[in-house]
């Protein structure tokens, strides 16, 4: 079993508050952490229609049965449960008795912070990390592979082919959550808006050209990318502008949270059609922000990451602060080959900016060795964990 790296923290604040929430993706791993974590919970998971119902019906009964030590999967489905744990947990007060795991994040977010603030330690699991992989069979051994396979443990597990997990996922998916989330007329409208999304890495959000490929209004598409972010499917980066005197972009880019289904969904099925692919860069900066935001949280961070364009075009594709406010810059480059553009945005950034604001520059890049360059250190793509926000 392949070791998720967010254990140790989950296990360090099982011991100090009585609720643990776990949310992510469908199929990350998270129900199967916490059989790991606590084998001896009992688990309910609601999904399942009779339990629902139960926990619907009489919910006092229900965490009267499911007590001292539960995993209750899919909390967000029964929202009622809430306000009951709050009371028995402030009367308990024992330390982690409940397990919550949720694939819709909003929901779940939105009923712990009414009911359960203050209770509960939360925690984000996405699939697996290259880090996370890196010392197993299953380890990359260039980058176009990772983009093409994507981490969702059961492509793994299994030992599945993407073209054999994606369809099915994406399936399942859309007549299952988004069905839940909103009223969707045309699941088949709203899959090519999932692949038109695709198409969009790591450019700026534009609703209403979204909108007019598929005969939408804006309101309905910003809608619809609500739901993708609920699911964990999409996240949108937001850009970066508390400071410099140069007019700035404020409108986010959009990447997902899995690069093997943003690839399944643009028709990528081998690492060899990348090599002309128009996506290409744009899923290699897709794979890498992605990383970088799993190895935050897999250390039980936040990460705060942004990026920075100007209304011109010069741009730096990831910054956040760091030590007392001090900016942190990062490129992120396809090539293999290291050459003097892939410092561009950051040197124009150097030069806009006081030296005493800036704290450390980076270069990511596709390929296999690291330097250490006057402008900024040069990071192949599989040395991310020397990166930390």
């Amino acid at each position: 079993m392949i070791q998720r790296h967010i254990q140790s923290q989950v296990n360090r604040l099982l011991q100090k508050f009585p609720i643990i929430a776990l949310t992510g993706p469908r199929q990350s791993g998270k129900t199967t952490l916490c059989r790991l974590l606590k084998p001896d919970y009992r688990y309910v998971t609601l999904e399942n229609p009779d339990s629902r119902q139960f926990a619907r019906s009489d919910p006092r009964q229900f965490l009267e049965v499911y007590q001292n030590g539960v995993i209750i999967d899919e909390a967000q489905n029964v929202p009622e449960l809430f306000s009951y744990l709050q009371g028995i947990v402030d009367e308990r007060r024992r330390p982690g008795e409940y397990i919550l795991t949720g694939s819709q994040n909003f929901l779940l977010l939105e009923k712990i912070t009414q009911s359960l603030a203050g209770r509960v330690a939360l925690f984000n699991l996405l699939p697996f990390s290259e880090h996370e992989l890196a010392e197993t069979p299953y380890a990359h051994s260039n980058w176009e592979d990772a983009v093409v396979k994507g981490f969702y443990p059961r492509l793994y597990d299994l030992d599945l082919e993407p073209a054999d997990f994606f369809p099915n996922y994406l399936q399942t998916y859309v007549e299952r959550d988004v069905r839940q989330l909103v009223n969707v007329s045309d699941l088949t409208l709203f899959q090519t808006f999932v692949r038109i999304c695709a198409g969009r890495i790591g450019q700026l959000l534009n609703l209403a050209q979204l909108g007019n490929e598929l005969g939408l209004d804006a309101k309905t598409v910003n809608r619809w990318l609500s739901v993708l972010e609920a699911t964990f499917i999409v996240y949108r980066l937001p850009p970066y502008y508390r400071s410099f005197q140069k007019r700035l972009v404020k409108t986010p880019r959009l990447y997902f949270y899995d690069v093997g289904l943003a690839a399944w969904l643009l028709q990528i099925r081998r690492p060899d059609d990348l090599q002309v692919h128009f996506a290409r860069g744009a899923l290699f900066e897709n794979f890498v922000i992605t990383e970088l935001i799993k190895n935050e949280l897999n250390t039980g961070q936040r990460p705060q990451f942004y990026f920075w364009r100007d209304n011109i075009g010069n741009e730096v594709d990831l910054v956040w602060e760091g030590t007392a406010g001090k900016l942190n810059l990062l490129e992120i480059k396809a090539g293999r080959t290291i050459n003097n553009e892939f410092f561009k945005g950051i040197q124009f950034l150097q030069k806009l900016e006081e030296p005493a604001r800036l704290e450390t520059s980076y270069v990511v890049y596709g390929g296999d060795e690291g330097q250490i360059r006057q402008q900024a250190t040069v990071v192949p793509w599989n040395r991310l964990m020397t990166i930390r926000g």
